[in-house]
């Protein structure tokens, strides 16, 4: 009789999206460069352009000023999204992060800290818009982010997906550059686009 030998499985083996993940958390990006894990890929985007900050820029100082709650607001903070679908164990970082000021979220945070409390998130589309208007809208949705804004450059619109739902928003309310767009509580003023003509 002869012993036959059977392959055991090698338990406690690191899985691809973890390896991505630990590649992704080791990554020394150039100066001025930021680097986000978004659905599985690392993506390294360099500084933005003037226009970008421009529309930032107008939409902060809304926000503060006008924002009927008062609001915190951070422009590079990172954010573990949940994961799930495509998203393995998502790193991102929005152009702009608010937060009701009362609740003092960032204060402590580590750099990448969970989206709980987050009221909404803001992005200015750059060289890879689909990422903006499709990716990060689906993974700001499956976290459970209450508000999206983008601020489209190439379709001169901005658009707010709110009331997300699994990995979309059911709400959409879209404003050519120039028109007036409500944002709802806790923010409860209309933003104005003309700046961003």
């Amino acid at each position: 009789m002869s012993a036959v030998a059977h392959e055991q499985p090698i338990t406690g083996s690191p899985t691809q999206a973890d390896i991505l993940l630990e590649s992704f958390l080791s990554l020394h990006s150039p100066e001025g460069f930021r680097a986000e894990l978004i659905e599985g890929e690392i993506i390294v985007a360099p500084p933005p352009d003037g226009d970008h900050e421009d529309h930032i820029n107008h939409l902060l100082k809304q926000v503060i000023r006008l924002s009927r709650t008062d609001m915190s607001v951070s422009g590079g903070k990172g954010l573990r999204l949940v994961s799930g679908g495509l998203c393995p164990k998502n790193h991102v970082i929005p152009d702009a992060t608010f937060a009701p000021e009362e609740l003092r979220l960032f204060r402590g945070a580590p750099s990448w800290m969970e989206p709980d409390g987050v009221a909404m998130v803001a992005e200015v589309t750059s060289a890879k818009p689909d990422q903006d208007r499709i990716t990060k809208r689906h993974c700001y949705a499956r976290a459970g982010i209450p508000l999206y804004l983008l601020i489209d450059r190439e379709k001169s619109q901005v658009s707010l997906f709110g009331k997300p739902h699994r990995e979309e928003y059911t709400e959409a309310h879209l404003a050519a550059f120039g028109e007036p767009l409500a944002i709802p509580a806790p923010f409860a003023f209309d933003l104005d686009t003309k700046p961003f003509l």
